[in-house]
């Protein structure tokens, strides 16, 4: 349970220092850059799983389904529509939806226990006042949807093959089949100009990109899940934004308001009261395989 907790906050507290390099990379054909950056993650972790002893592992139809999937909802859909609605609106509308994962995650995941619904209630509050309301746009509030369902399948499609693959699989796997579909995307956004050298800021921001957010987060979110189960979990969506919040200040970017503060005050509390809720009920899937990762 400890090591759940550790992970899983560490997993989304990566996610959200995205926004601290999100800058750097801002001028670098979008689609094409996430196909790179998808593909250096996946080698990466296809390496790792090799040298700890993880071979290939042959799927049924439906494992392979599932996998595919998440691949496309979880992280190709998810990222075309965080785009898309960050153009369509600015980032205020999509972060603000994005907040309600822990919500969505709690109520979809079983029967979870009333103390992680109402922690999950505040982690939403937290997050929304964190993110900021702002002012959106249909096209906008559509694309954040998207995301929404992309972020929730991202964890709950990853459920069912977490005790056969294990983390680093599960991880590798996806990522790989991304790369193909965000190369296609790039082509039809984006056509030959999808790639391009990048400079050196650049590279060294799809260099933590793949390494952190993708390669280490996913890991770590991958492993921390079967033992949490989804509806806690979820809870440590939140940290995306006290992520951001933090990067900005380490970074010199922007100094956190007092509504930042308190809904970063807001999304540790509610943690607090969900991890505070039998902890039979929220461990909703099965525990890992031994020595899978």
């Amino acid at each position: 349970m400890r090591n759940g907790v550790i992970g899983a906050a560490s997993a989304m507290f990566l996610v959200g220092t995205l926004a601290g390099v999100s800058g750097v990379i801002q001028d670098y054909p979008v689609y094409g850059g996430q196909a790179v950056r998808y593909l250096a993650a996946a080698v990466i972790l296809l390496a790792a799983a090799w040298m700890a002893g993880q071979r290939f592992v042959r799927l049924t139809a439906r494992e392979t389904l599932l996998l595919v999937a998440l691949s496309v909802l979880g992280l190709v859909v998810f990222n075309v529509c965080v785009i898309e609605a960050t153009r369509a609106s600015g980032p205020a509308l999509p972060g603000t939806i994005l907040g309600t994962v822990p919500l969505v995650l709690a109520l979809v995941s079983g029967r979870p226990a009333p103390r992680v619904v109402i922690g999950a209630g505040i982690v939403v509050a937290g997050a929304v006042l964190a993110t900021g309301l702002g002012s959106g746009n249909l096209p906008g509030l559509l694309w954040s949807l998207g995301a929404l369902v992309g972020e929730v399948s991202f964890s709950l499609l990853a459920i069912p093959l977490l005790p056969k693959l294990g983390a680093m699989r599960v991880s590798a796997y996806s990522t790989a089949l991304a790369v193909p579909m965000l190369a296609a995307v790039g082509l039809f956004m984006e056509g030959s100009a999808m790639l391009r050298v990048p400079t050196l800021a650049e590279g060294l921001g799809f260099a933590y990109l793949t390494v952190v957010v993708t390669t280490i987060a996913f890991f770590l979110w991958y492993t921390s899940l079967p033992k949490l189960g989804a509806g806690t979990a979820g809870l440590f969506a939140g940290l995306i934004p006290v992520g951001a919040i933090v990067t900005g200040l380490v970074l010199g970017i922007a100094v956190p308001s007092a509504p930042d503060l308190l809904g970063a005050g807001l999304v540790i509390l509610g943690i607090v009261v969900g991890l505070t809720a039998n902890r039979g009920a929220a461990v909703a899937v099965p525990a890992p395989v031994p020595g899978r990762s």
